[in-house]
Formats: structure tokens, C-alpha cells, sequence
């Protein structure tokens, strides 16, 4: 039996990191694209086969990522309300399918030089980090507290708010996290506690981000909150069902977010 020997095909896609952290590659820039065109989230995300709730996580990922809106809704009217980029959104969706079509190009001479460069470049791709936590905010460090043991780490991140962590000194080190350095937070979901009407009580947390209620999506037992912050970054919170009508959690309230220092990661650009 004559064995026939395959060709090795090499491809690839093209994907955007802030802070080491991942951005978006097709699927989310096809997101934006389709907003612009539909001027409706939900529509966008029919035409992607995309949940209504998995827009809304990618989008406030990435204004969060971005520092600035990339996607703005509008005032309801005689018409209805609606969404729509923002100028800096087109003018990334834009770049990207112009680098993407570069970087077609480079994949195809690549191919051409040596099929056994294939393996290697999948395996790299594989290589990519992700990350269960659902905030994620990209700042600069303004102050390095050392610590005997631990250290205090204060970020600046989008509309001027400041977090504060603790990290291990041999952490800040290894980071090496000191004044003006990219750096990015991350926060689980599960972390953190929403307050409404706190009356100026006071809490041992040292972080807290005010925002406005932008999303209540109610599970079987846990209900996800959205905080909507300035300058187009989001906070996610998941509470208990019970906490959540406690609270009086719907969108258009005000509330906010409040974690611990030692609740964030930290994490450097490679």
C-alpha cells in the first residue's frame, strides 16, 4: 500500500495583548464590526453566534483593557435607544484588519520557507496565558510602600482611581513593580462586595470603585452585578440571589465595589 505524505500547513491568527493580558483577536473585533453596522448589541451578537451576555463580558473587557470607551450607548427616543462605536473603536477595528491582513501575508512566506516550522508556531500559540479572573485593570504603579514581609503596591488605572495591593516583597522584586511601571490588577468576581446606601459606614477594605449598576444577570443560586465606572470601565461582582434583592441590585442604581488589597493580583507585561 502506497502511503501518501500530507503536506503541513501552516496558520495562525492575529491577537492583541495590553499588559500581557489578552485584548482580542478576530472574534472580538468582529464584535465591534458588527456593532457598527447593526447599532445593537444584541443584534451583533445573533450575527456572531455569540451570547448577549458574552458581548457584554468581551466589550467591558475591553474598554477596561483599552482605558477608554470603545463602544457607547445612546439615549433612547421616539426610536428606541442603541449602541455604537466610538471613534477610537473604529479606528481599532480599522488597525486591526490592516495588520491582519499583513500578517497573512507573513504567513504565507513563512509556509513557504519550511513546512516543519508548523508544529512550533502552533505549539507557541498554545503557550498564550489566560486568566479565570474577571476584572482586569491595566494602570500605573504611583507608590511602592516596602514592607518587612510585605509590600504595598498602589496603580493608577482608568479616570484616575487608585487600587492598593499587597504583595510579597520577593513579588515586587521579581515584578520589578516600582513608580511609573505598567502594571495590571486582577480581581475575581467573587471578591468583591457591593454596598448601596452605606450611610458613611467605614470599612476595613482599602479599595472601593463607585459606579453605576449597568447589568443584573440572576442564576439559580448567584446573581452577576456590572458596575458601569468613569471613563468607560466596568467592575463584575457576583452576590448571592438573597444578598442581591436585599440590596435592591437594578440597573441604573448606584453602588459600589469593595475588595481587599490583599483580593488583587498583580502581574507585569512579559
Amino acid at each position: 500500500m502506497e502511503s501518501t505524505k500530507k503536506s503541513i500547513e501552516l496558520q495562525g491568527s492575529v491577537w492583541m495583548t495590553v499588559g500581557g493580558e489578552n485584548f482580542g483577536g478576530p472574534g472580538r473585533i468582529e464584535l465591534l464590526a458588527r456593532i457598527a453596522e447593526c447599532g445593537s448589541i444584541t443584534q451583533a451578537a445573533k450575527a456572531i453566534k455569540m451570547s448577549y451576555k458574552a458581548a457584554w463580558d468581551a466589550i467591558d473587557t475591553m474598554n477596561n483593557l483599552a482605558g477608554e470607551p470603545l463602544v457607547e450607548r445612546l439615549a433612547g427616543g421616539k426610536g428606541g435607544g442603541g449602541t455604537r462605536l466610538t471613534r477610537r473603536g473604529e479606528q481599532l477595528v480599522e488597525n486591526f484588519r490592516l495588520v491582519q491582513r499583513e500578517h497573512r501575508r507573513f504567513i504565507e512566506q513563512l509556509a513557504q520557507q519550511a513546512d516543519d516550522i508548523a508544529d512550533d508556531y502552533l505549539l507557541i500559540r498554545r503557550m498564550s496565558m489566560k486568566t479565570s479572573a474577571r476584572n482586569q485593570f491595566l494602570g500605573k504603579v504611583t507608590l511602592v510602600k516596602p514592607g518587612a514581609v510585605n509590600d504595598e503596591i498602589e496603580l493608577e488605572v482608568a479616570g484616575g482611581q487608585k487600587l492598593v495591593a499587597i504583595v510579597t516583597h520577593e513579588s515586587t522584586e521579581s515584578l520589578g513593580l516600582r513608580v511609573g511601571a505598567e502594571a495590571f490588577a486582577l480581581v475575581k468576581s467573587s471578591s468583591i462586595i457591593l454596598v448601596t446606601d452605606d450611610d458613611g459606614a467605614r470599612f476595613s477594605a482599602r479599595n472601593r470603585l463607585t459606579g453605576t449598576i449597568a447589568r443584573v444577570q440572576t442564576g439559580a443560586v448567584n446573581t452577576e452585578v456590572v458596575l458601569d465606572l468613569p471613563n468607560g470601565a466596568s467592575v463584575a461582582a457576583i452576590v448571592t440571589n438573597e444578598s442581591s434583592a436585599a440590596l435592591g441590585l437594578a440597573a441604573g442604581k448606584t453602588a459600589s465595589a469593595i475588595f481587599k488589597a490583599s483580593s488583587i493580583i498583580l502581574g507585569v507585561p512579559a
